[in-house]
């Protein structure tokens, strides 16, 4: 199965793609969709759309995961953040692909076993589970391989959980 994971953002959308198997999962891809300040949001927002369309096709995902943030520490981000995700929900329904949301709380108690984990022991972990060379960067990205690997394990549970 072919899960990608979001971090949605309006500058930066982290983006992370693995393959899951019933033993193992393996790191496709990852990287960002970057935009530019000085366009509008509304072709900011298009070009998200765009490139996450293109890596759809590349993939073809069968899950999509994305970060579900219930507070912002800054309220100018909140609206941007807000809107890029709800770009990414919607591509995600046109192309009739499931969409699970984890927390932040969420993806550091399945990376690391621990939920205040800082970022660099995520991305130690994240680094340690599909063996990579280094940690994945920018921070968006490996943050998205987080979500995707909490998606890998809440669908591993449910699949347990259906066996009996």
């Amino acid at each position: 199965m072919i899960i990608i994971g979001i971090d949605p953002g309006t500058a930066i959308t982290g983006y992370g793609i693995i393959e899951k198997d019933k033993k193992y999962l393996k790191c496709l891809e990852y990287g960002c969709i970057r935009t530019e300040p000085t366009l509008p949001q509304g072709e900011r927002l298009k070009k998200i759309n765009s490139e996450l369309n293109k890596l759809i096709r590349k993939h073809r995902p069968e899950v999509m995961a994305v970060e579900n943030i219930y507070f912002f520490k800054n309220l100018k981000t909140a609206m941007p953040v807000s809107q890029s995700k709800g770009i990414i929900l919607f591509t995600a329904a046109k192309k009739k692909i499931p969409v699970y949301e984890f927390t932040p709380l969420q993806v550091k108690m399945t990376v690391t076993g621990f939920g205040r984990a800082s970022k660099k022991q995520v991305q130690e972990m994240i680094k340690v589970i599909f063996k990579l060379e280094k940690i994945p960067k920018p921070d968006d990205a490996a943050d998205a391989l987080g979500i995707a690997i909490c998606c890998a394990n809440a669908l591993n549970y449910k699949e347990s959980i259906r066996r009996g």
